[in-house]
């Protein structure tokens, strides 16, 4: 009885930030494995130790919980990108290493990934919406890329090449979970092979 008094007593003290990250991480599991309609609050709550009245106080709904989990999702996944666009020397390095931290990260953030994939899995308009913004924060990241190594591209043109290495990206991405055995690398230069002669003037 004193050892679970002195755990409530301890989850009670924990950060509302950090509580939401472990709330978050678990969520994140479940919604992976059992899919959106197969994953329920009750394990969720019970998984990270809280009531599922809780849980409900910290994200309303297990939709709103779920859209936490995506735009968690779209911050590390922007985050990845800018990193490896930050570290990027010459033009043909840049589209390089920015290809690669997408294939990584979905490897990396397992679960992330399989929530972003499995968009069909959830009829509801506002998670539509949040999984079309994550992709339209990377066609804009991946089209700002471009404008600085192609200054002849309009915008119109950096915007149909962003939306088509995206589009490629997204595919070659469901196509590596058919294919394990093709690593992030690989994938990586089978679309350098694809893109590298179209966007040639500066790589």
């Amino acid at each position: 009885m004193e050892t679970q008094q002195a755990t409530a007593a301890g989850r009670k003290r924990l950060p509302r930030a950090e509580r939401e990250r472990q709330i978050l991480a678990v969520a994140e599991h479940v919604f992976a494995a059992d899919g959106y309609q197969g994953a329920s609050m009750d394990d969720i709550a019970a998984r990270v130790g809280l009531s599922k009245p809780m849980l409900y106080e910290y994200f309303g709904s297990k939709e709103g919980l779920l859209l936490a989990c995506l735009q968690r999702s779209k911050r590390e996944l922007l985050k990845a990108t800018t990193v490896a666009a930050a570290g990027a020397s010459t033009p043909a390095q840049l589209l390089h290493d920015c290809l690669l931290a997408f294939f990584k990260f979905g490897d990396e953030y397992a679960q992330a990934w399989a929530l972003l994939r499995n968009e069909s899995a959830v009829p509801n308009a506002s998670v539509s919406s949040e999984l079309e913004e994550i992709r339209t924060q990377q066609i804009e990241f991946t089209a700002g890329l471009l404008g600085t190594s192609r200054a002849d591209l309009d915008p119109v043109q950096l915007e149909a090449f962003a939306e088509a290495i995206i589009g490629a990206c997204e595919r070659l991405a469901l196509w590596r979970d058919r294919r394990p055995d093709i690593t992030a690398e690989q994938a990586t230069e089978h679309l350098l092979a694809l893109f590298a002669p179209s966007l040639a003037q500066n790589l």
